[in-house]
């Protein structure tokens, strides 16, 4: 009967320390997302538009992403939304400028679509 008996608190035991891991891992996850801002990386863009006016935007994207064929892609599927498919995005239209916290109002652009534009210039 000692035997059980040792078995069983063994096992709560046990489980009880897996409880309490468990709590403080998701708390300290928790608090890690709260503090840690998602880094981006701003790619600065003048790309001439088929009228012959530059349009100027920031291609955003997570700091992560440093493959230009992909920046260059996020770029190319944005000229298609204002009518400017083929127009030429290469490294003299867009390059790399610094990194930056992430602002609120692109999250949910990053999150959905990998980037987001910030439009300065001519992106009628």
């Amino acid at each position: 009967m000692q035997g059980f008996y040792f078995q069983k608190m063994k096992q709560i035991t046990i489980l009880f320390a897996l409880v309490i891991f468990v709590g403080i891992t998701t708390k300290a996850q928790s608090y890690i997302k709260k503090e840690t801002k998602m880094k981006v990386a701003v790619w600065d863009t003048y790309v001439t538009k088929k009228d012959g006016s530059v349009m100027h935007f920031d291609i955003i994207a997570p700091e992560e992403i440093k493959d230009t064929i992909i920046i260059y892609g996020f770029g190319s599927e944005y000229l298609k939304t204002k009518g400017q498919e083929g127009q030429p995005l290469t490294s003299k239209e867009c390059r790399f400028c610094h990194v930056r916290s992430l602002h609120p109002q692109w999250e949910a652009d990053i999150k959905k679509q990998g980037y987001f534009i910030l439009e300065m210039e001519n992106c009628d």
